[in-house]
Parts: structure tokens; C-alpha cells; sequence
């Protein structure tokens, strides 16, 4: 499940996201959200992950391929979660995605959207 969230200053695109992620998620929500902002300019990216329980097939593939198409419109990505592994692998590969990347720990959302806006 991926909701938008509707709480976050101007620029800033954000979702919610919980459980089993599929295909859809990304084709319903998260795609035409990133459409919208990749055509007025820069891509500034928030996802709060409560919990994770896996990803479909489809879903990777859609999580794979989203940013390429808009791949210099990203700047900032900002993962909140307080899953650990996920910190660690934000810190290990987010070199390898368009634009800066930083996690952060439920706790600091306040701060990863104003790391995320700025």
C-alpha cells in the first residue's frame, strides 16, 4: 500500500507506505505524482515506511525504471523509516541514485522534510 501524503510544503512530493508494495501502487499513485513534479522542475522526494512486507515483481520493475525517465529532474530523496536495514542500505548504494539520498529515523520527519525541501 502507497498513499500520497498531503502535508508537505510545495515541491515536495511524499508517500506512506506499509506492507506488500505492488505494481499498481506505483502506476496509481506514485507515477503520475512524479510526473507532475519531474514537468514543473525538480524532483524532491519523501517516503515514510512504517513497515515492509515485500515487493512484487511488478513493483520492483516500476521502482526500478521511475526515476530514469526523469533522471536529472531528482534532487533529493529522504527515506523515514526505523527499519534498520533499510538505513543501511540508503547508506550504502544511494550513490547510485539520481540525486541526493539520506534516511532518517521515524522520530525526524519534522527534520528529513526540512532536509528534503531545502
Amino acid at each position: 500500500m502507497i498513499r500520497m501524503l498531503d502535508d508537505l510544503p510545495p515541491g515536495v512530493i511524499g508517500f506512506e507506505a506499509g506492507g506488500k508494495l505492488e505494481a499498481a501502487d506505483y502506476r496509481d499513485v506514485v507515477l503520475p505524482a512524479l510526473e507532475r513534479a519531474a514537468a514543473t522542475g525538480d524532483v524532491r522526494f519523501l517516503i515514510v515506511m512504517d513497515d515492509f512486507g515485500g515487493m512484487s515483481g511488478g513493483a520492483l520493475w516500476q521502482d526500478l525504471t521511475m526515476g530514469i525517465e526523469h533522471l536529472r529532474a531528482w534532487k533529493r530523496i529522504a527515506l523515514v523509516t526505523d527499519i534498520g536495514w533499510m538505513h543501511h542500505m540508503t547508506d550504502l548504494f544511494g550513490w547510485m541514485t539520481p540525486g541526493e539520498t539520506k534516511a532518517f529515523a521515524m522520530a525526524d520527519r519534522s527534520a528529513a522534510v526540512d532536509w528534503v525541501t531545502g
